[in-house]
């Protein structure tokens, strides 16, 4: 499993990448892989909020619809266009390519909040 050392992560599988005053989130490898193969994503559009904890889009497998959930609070300023036409994205490249959202957040200590890595792969660690 690919986890990049320099990002956080939340327990619904999403992580954030800080980008000076804005963060970038997408999902995890763990989760596209839990997924199966992408077929559809659904974003929220710039200048919607987003709340911590709370869905802003979903993911559509072949196997399932799954929300995704915003592991910070604050504005979308940004959005993947290129998953609209390439939800595949998500399976290949979930941290370069795939990247969903960008949100300036309304309080940026919530990204203390998540967890590095290394508490995510024990999360994720099958016993």
């Amino acid at each position: 499993m690919n986890l990049p050392k320099e990002l956080r992560y939340s327990e619904e599988h999403e992580w954030v990448k800080q980008e000076g005053g804005k963060v970038r989130i997408g999902i995890t490898d763990f989760a596209q892989a839990e997924l199966g193969d992408i077929v559809f994503v659904e974003l929220p559009s710039v200048g919607d909020t987003v709340t911590a904890d709370e869905p802003f889009g979903s993911v559509e497998s072949v196997k399932t619809v799954s929300e995704l959930y915003a592991p910070v609070s604050g504005t979308v300023v940004e959005i993947n266009e290129e998953l609209d036409d390439s939800p595949e994205f998500v399976n290949e490249s979930p941290y370069e390519k795939a990247w969903m959202i960008v949100v300036e957040p309304s309080d940026a200590s919530q990204i203390d909040d998540l967890m590095t890595a290394e508490q995510y792969a024990e999360m994720t660690k099958e016993d």
